[in-house]
């Protein structure tokens, strides 16, 4: 237990951030598995719609990746990485 005022205030602001890496990580995760499982869809059908779809999946994860990286959740070169494997995988199809 916290034995004074500021040891009990990173308490509760550590919980905070925990929280909040925690929702960016999850979110993050599952956008990238929501838009690789599109990817797999799209490479049978090749449909136009379906691109478009992508399209959007791929730019919701960037907005994401990108305040995560702003709060300092993900590393800037880490968030880089990820998006960049995202367009290569996009590409490639």
């Amino acid at each position: 237990m916290a034995n004074n005022k500021s040891a009990q205030k990173r308490i509760q602001v550590n919980e905070r951030n925990r929280l909040q890496n925690r929702f960016y990580k999850s979110s993050v995760r599952t956008l990238i598995k929501v838009f690789l499982k599109n990817l797999e869809i799209y490479k049978t059908s090749k449909s136009p719609e379906g691109k478009e779809k992508l399209q959007k999946i791929l730019s919701s994860v960037y907005s994401l990746i990108d305040k995560g990286t702003k709060k300092n959740v993900f590393h800037k070169n880490a968030a880089a990485r990820k998006k960049a494997k995202l367009a290569s995988s996009l590409k490639i199809s």
